[in-house]
């Protein structure tokens, strides 16, 4: 089945909320590497303007891929996952998650293309907390085509 282009357009409902904690927060910060105290150390966060340490920008993906299962799992959209590339992903974010911030996600599927075979797929996911922007997760996925 082909990934179905009828999709562009759609927009899923919001995700539960994700419950941003300071341990997730450190344990990522660990994980990407990141060095800066402002992911693991509240006193510094709040020195720097902060309300609770904040996360590193990729920690988004996260929330975002979480979101987009429910592209990934529509038997409607036609998606083989055993044959899904990430192709590119980008954040434009509005503010820093916080630790504290119960984050929902709504992804909208904003193209379907062919090229070569294969599907591209851009996906857009909206986070926000309490109603107020925190970033915008743009996706790209390449579902392989035929052997």
């Amino acid at each position: 089945m082909p990934v179905n282009a009828e999709f562009v357009g759609r927009t899923y409902p919001p995700t539960t909320p994700y419950a941003v904690g300071s341990a997730k927060i450190r344990e990522f910060a660990e994980a990407v590497g990141s060095t800066d105290p402002v992911h693991v150390d509240h006193d510094v966060a709040t020195e720097r303007g902060y309300r609770d340490v904040i996360a590193p920008p990729t920690f988004a993906v996260l929330i975002a891929q979480q979101c987009d299962a429910q592209l990934i799992t529509d038997p409607e959209a036609g998606i083989d996952y055993t044959r899904v590339v990430h192709g590119e992903q980008k954040f434009v974010h509005h503010r820093p998650i916080t630790a504290g911030d119960d984050i929902v996600a709504v992804l909208s599927v904003d193209s379907v293309k062919q090229a070569g075979g294969h599907a591209m797929v851009t996906t857009r996911t909206e986070l926000s907390a309490g109603g107020e922007a925190v970033c915008t997760a743009t996706s790209t996925i390449v579902i392989r085509g035929g052997e």
